[in-house]
């Protein structure tokens, strides 16, 4: 029996890692089993907005739907690998697109514990490695981007690169060239499938080069390992890249051209091919400097950077950091503790550098990056916690024993995090209802304009396009925002119009519309004055084309601050304008006098005065807003004192107050969304 184990042991812990990785993903699914709000066509909601940007184009190449999108072929020719892997899994396998796209991530990421423990069974320590991938593939920041219904191009971001680092690391045990041959297959597959991805394996790359410079340039095996992976990272057609790769490798194969300096010669040539072809240096330095900077966007006009109001683009506090890479922060510490024990006996985990780097970059750069340093910290912790048994005791058994328990305890708080992480759909069942009706009156040439974040499931749920999305908002955002924000039914319908008929007529795809509404021969218009004029039912507005319709969930209500930032500057100064207030409250206490609305807030019912901390305040405007028994909207005003500009919504049907200012309450958002308020003729 334990020869029989040891036999086949790899395959066994193989395949325990693997279930447990999915058991864990399957948490959510049990959560949320049978919850109807979550629930379309008889099946759970994927629960990632940038995951209906892919399955709209799976959608498209399997029922002809959005046919008028312009930026579905965007997705198609960069997302090939992840577009056409789950178009024909949705033609082969007996189940809903809806199902695979559902269950897809928590299959593909399991793979991570794969290479895992093939990396450290190298060493002969295959149950440190099983150890390491229970932990690093339920690890925070790993499982989030990698759950069940987590449906986006990160379930490939880790998996390849660690396949790939295994391969490196296996080339420099055997010296095999075919080896490494195969590391250079997967990595041409790997930018295919997640072209972000380019940019870490060329770090990577980068770091084996100066590994090799110090240890292995004596090895002619070394000088056509960089000449196959520097062509592999060649942006070129990729059964052209595998010809040439194929090709060199049996070029190499033969004797003859293993001679004198030919194998220096070549790994010149092909590095220098990869230097001027590839675009990995700038593609690092590009992100770097996408996710560090602040504030305005310069140039002719003057818009709000988007990077500024993303949550993972922001710097984040370390215990979130240790946590979302370890689970936590004594796990963290000893996870570097073991990683840095790991280089000083074993120098190839240098190779792991690259990874460890982008992953630590997340301090500063935005906790998305954080899942890089993940599996080298993972298999540091454990490595530690095993080389301090080794030292406790010499009976296997024991030894072993040890470092499982103290190893589950790294893994319990992420096991926790994953019990207590129950993120929703992106949309509810009564909100694409919303959407489905909409599909069933529009063409898939009209558009829906609403703020960037519900792009792509319009796009999936109505048939119809966006002017902003998940991967377009830009300098848009201001339109949008202009169109939500102004108290100017006539601007609002007046810019739309404009906005999207240029777009349609200049067939724009990703370039923003509004450098050709705002701007002209490369010069900027008085915009305040063209608003102005829009503000007119006389200003002069393209042919119609198509309808156009305003999406405005309850959700938006959350981030509607954030979206009237972005319209609320001066597009040819870039300064920005007064701020507004805005303040919701869900969580309220009514003690009869007065209404506690949070964070110091009160309103005061007899006198109708607001309470900010020690501050008294009028209210200018009370209502009270909520659908009777057959749905029909009710609402309550009175005007309390004129010389306020603070006023106070009661949306009675959701539990919500707002407390709001004029700019705020008059804007076409809260209008249209809670008092149903619009102009018959525009809309």
């Amino acid at each position: 029996m334990t020869d029989t184990f040891k036999k086949y042991d790899v395959y066994i812990y193989v395949i325990i890692a693997y279930l447990f990785s999915v058991a864990c993903r399957y948490i959510w699914v049990y959560q949320f089993y049978g919850y109807e709000p979550f629930y379309w066509n008889n099946q759970l909601m994927i629960n990632t907005n940038d995951g209906y940007f892919f399955a709209t184009a799976v959608k498209y190449l399997l029922y002809g739907t959005n046919t008028d999108n312009q930026l579905l072929q965007t997705a198609i020719d960069t997302y090939p690998g992840t577009v056409y892997s789950v178009y024909y899994l949705a033609k082969v396998l007996p189940f809903s697109l809806d199902t695979i796209i559902l269950y897809m991530p928590t299959f593909v990421s399991s793979l991570i514990v794969i290479p895992i423990i093939l990396v450290m069974r190298l060493y002969k320590l295959t149950f440190v490695g099983f150890l390491s991938a229970l932990l690093a593939s339920i690890t925070w920041s790993f499982y989030n981007r990698t759950m069940t219904g987590y449906f986006d191009t990160d379930m490939y971001a880790l998996v390849f690169p660690v396949f790939i680092l295994y391969l490196i690391m296996k080339f420099l045990k055997n010296d095999s060239l075919r080896t490494f041959l195969i590391a250079t297959l997967l990595t041409s597959i790997y930018v295919v499938f997640y072209p972000q991805g380019y940019a870490a394996i060329t770090a990577l790359f980068i770091a084996y080069i100066l590994y090799g410079l110090v240890f292995l340039k004596d090895k002619k095996q070394f000088y056509f390992s960089l000449a196959l992976m520097s062509l592999a990272l060649i942006k070129i057609v990729l059964l052209v890249k595998i010809f040439i790769l194929l090709t060199l490798y049996f070029i190499v194969k033969q004797k003859r051209i293993q001679q004198g300096k030919i194998p220096l010669a070549v790994a010149i040539i092909a590095l220098i091919a990869f230097f001027f072809a590839g675009d990995g240096y700038a593609l690092i330095l590009s992100k770097i400097n996408w996710y560090t900077k602040t504030g305005v966007e310069g140039g002719i006009l003057h818009f709000y950077d988007v990077a500024q109001t993303i949550r993972e683009a922001g710097k984040i506090p370390f215990e979130i950091f240790a946590d979302r890479i370890s689970g936590s922060i004594l796990t963290f510490i000893i996870a570097i503790a073991g990683y840095i024990l790991l280089i000083v006996r074993k120098r190839e985990f240098l190779l792991f550098l690259p990874l460890v780097g982008i992953g630590f970059f997340a301090y500063i750069g935005g906790l998305r990056f954080t899942v890089y340093a993940i599996p080298a910290m993972a298999v540091g912790a454990v490595y530690f916690v095993y080389f301090i048994m080794e030292r406790v005791t010499e009976q296997t058994v024991v030894k072993y024993s040890l470092t499982a328990v103290i190893s589950l305890l790294f893994i319990y708080p992420n096991v926790q995090h994953i019990v207590d992480y129950r993120v929703p759909t992106v949309f509810n069942k009564e909100e694409v209802k919303v959407l489905d009706a909409l599909r069933k009156v529009a063409t898939p040439k009209d558009y829906t304009l609403a703020w960037w974040d519900y792009g792509y499931p319009i796009w999936y749920y109505s048939n119809t396009n966006t002017l902003i999305d998940g991967g377009k908002h830009h300098h848009d955002n201001y339109i949008i925002s202009k169109i939500l924000t102004t108290d100017s039914p006539v601007l609002a319908a007046n810019l739309a119009r404009e906005a999207v008929e240029k777009y349609v007529q200049k067939s724009l795809a990703y370039t923003p519309v509004a450098n050709y509404i705002f701007e002209k021969d490369g010069k900027a218009l008085d915009v305040a004055n063209l608003l102005d004029s829009m503000s007119s039912k006389s200003y002069p507005l393209p042919q119609k084309t198509r309808d156009i319709y305003l999406y405005l969930p309850s959700r938006m209500i959350d981030i509607f601050p954030t979206v009237a930032v972005f319209s609320n500057l001066n597009l040819n100064t870039g300064k920005q304008d007064k701020n507004h207030f805005f303040y919701v409250s869900r969580n309220f206490r009514d003690d009869g006098q007065q209404i506690y609305l949070g964070n110091g807030i009160s309103f005061e019912k007899q006198n109708a005065t607001l309470h900010f901390g020690n501050e008294k305040m009028g209210i200018h405007d009370f209502a009270v807003v909520g659908y009777d028994r057959q749905g029909k909207l009710q609402i309550q005003k009175q005007r309390l004192n004129f010389m306020s500009n603070i006023n106070v919504i009661y949306m009675k049907s959701y539990g919500m107050f707002l407390v709001l200012d004029d700019a705020m309450y008059n804007s076409i958002f809260i209008q249209m969304f809670v008092f149903e308020n619009y102009d018959k003729e525009l809309f």
